[in-house]
């Protein structure tokens, strides 16, 4: 029995036996170190109709190697995931995302910094997917969220060309490189909806790629008061070795719904959470050892409108500080920053 493979432009013919189609994948530089789902093309054919397109239709050109990804490259690498079908127009609309200018896909894929691309999907397809937006969303027990988020990283890596150590030249790389999916918890968001801010409608099912790093905890279980949560939170944000501090771009807090419920309740809106934590998460200046400050001050990064006379900011402005509540019940949020030569971009699925 044979399983067919297309990657880039050659059709090449493998064993179906899970051991050998393994190591002929590692053997290439195919897969991400982790067993794959053998891409045979009644499986291929299957996610291509899924789609609502054709083989051949280019959703992008990703970067660096500027190759098409069409959907059947696309279907390959998601089959490959252990990805189902119905998952494909959410895979399809995060390529495209990715593609967007101001995600800035070359750098992302080639950076020494250590950031994965989250694909956070917002609207009623979560749902219809069964993806996890509650206890443990960041992290293992559910297929859509676990191989949407690796079918995009085989495709970045596969059809984008970024291997580890050939394009791809993290320093050291980091887990949420073998998948990073999440869904946003709506039903418990006191704020409504994320893709509201972004002018969709309720109705709108949207995937938003964010280059980000891995989630970094917030504990916050004492704070009754707007003043000391926010405080709790924005001395976790104000670390002077973030990309933001810097390199601009936006960045993101996860709040699980205690917090945000919290805030709510205190009268507080999306808007005026975000304001609060840009003003109060500057990083002062003498948190930089002497050597970094005068690297920044002599104007490395893209915007010195970040660097103020007693602080540096996290971005240019409140609105680079996104909100969106994700998680379950436990008063703790997280924060993912950002690679910063990079901004968020959105598809409608």
């Amino acid at each position: 029995m044979m399983s067919r493979s297309k990657l880039v432009s050659d059709r090449v013919e493998v064993s179906a036996d899970p051991y050998e189609l393994q190591d002929e994948i590692e053997r290439r530089g195919w897969g991400d170190g982790l067993p794959v789902v053998p891409p045979t093309e009644k499986l291929v054919s299957e996610f291509i109709r899924a789609s609502g397109g054709n083989g051949s239709e280019v959703l992008a050109q990703l970067a660096p190697t500027w190759v098409d990804a069409t959907i059947e490259k696309v279907a390959i690498n998601a089959v490959m995931a252990g990805s189902r079908p119905e998952y494909m127009p959410v895979i399809c609309a995060a390529v495209r995302a990715v593609a967007q200018k101001p995600f800035n896909l070359y750098s992302v894929q080639n950076t020494t910094h250590p950031c994965g691309v989250l694909v956070l999907v917002s609207g009623p397809i979560s749902g219809d997917l069964r993806m996890n937006s509650g206890y443990g969303a960041f992290g293992p027990g559910n297929r859509a969220n676990a191989s949407i988020g690796r079918a995009l990283r085989l495709i970045l890596m596969n059809i984008g060309g970024a291997r580890p150590g050939v394009r791809d030249r993290a320093t050291q790389g980091t887990p949420a490189k073998f998948t990073y999916c999440v869904a946003e918890n709506e039903a418990a968001s006191p704020w409504g909806s994320f893709r509201g801010t972004l002018g969709f409608g309720p109705t709108d099912s949207v995937v938003t790629v964010i280059a980000g790093e891995g989630p970094h905890n917030i504990n916050d279980h004492g704070s009754t008061t707007v003043d000391g949560l926010i405080t709790q939170l924005a001395n976790t944000l104000a670390t002077p070795g973030n990309n933001n501090t810097y390199m601009r771009g936006d960045s993101y807090v996860f709040f699980g719904p205690e917090h945000a419920q919290q805030l709510a309740n205190s009268g507080m809106s999306r808007e005026d959470v975000q304001a609060r934590l840009f003003e109060a998460s500057r990083v002062p200046r003498d948190r930089f050892g002497a050597e970094q400050l005068a690297y920044l001050e002599a104007g490395y990064g893209p915007d010195q409108k970040a660097i103020t006379s007693n602080a540096i900011y996290l971005g240019v402005n409140w609105r680079d500080l996104k909100v969106v509540v994700v998680g379950g019940d436990g008063r703790h949020s997280c924060w993912v920053p950002s690679f910063g030569i990079s901004m968020s971009c959105s598809e409608v699925i």
